[in-house]
């Protein structure tokens, strides 16, 4: 059970409530990173539906901070590179 608890990242939403999220992958795209998160409540998002934060840097080693990202560009990017890393684990459902 321990391992299922390492996947998961407590974030805070705008309200100042903690929301889980299962760790999905690190993706870096033009020297940025970025993580895909799943949320661990189906109630807030889509079923299935990922969230993409960039890593930003913190004055603290041991912190990361992340931030929506709102280019929908660089959001289509990393998604299809997440798509392509994790073809065989997951069926991606195209929504055009």
């Amino acid at each position: 059970m321990d391992e299922e608890l390492d996947n998961i990242i407590v974030l805070n939403d705008e309200e100042g409530n903690e929301v889980n999220f299962e760790f999905l992958d690190l993706v870096e795209l033009d020297g940025e990173e970025y993580v895909i998160l799943l949320p661990t409540d189906e109630n807030d998002e889509e079923p299935g539906e990922v969230v993409i934060l960039q890593v930003e840097d913190t004055d603290s080693d041991d912190e990361e901070s992340y931030v929506s990202v709102e280019d929908e560009e660089i959001l289509n990017k990393v998604f299809e590179i997440f798509k392509e890393k994790f073809k065989d684990e997951f069926d991606f459902i195209d929504e055009d």
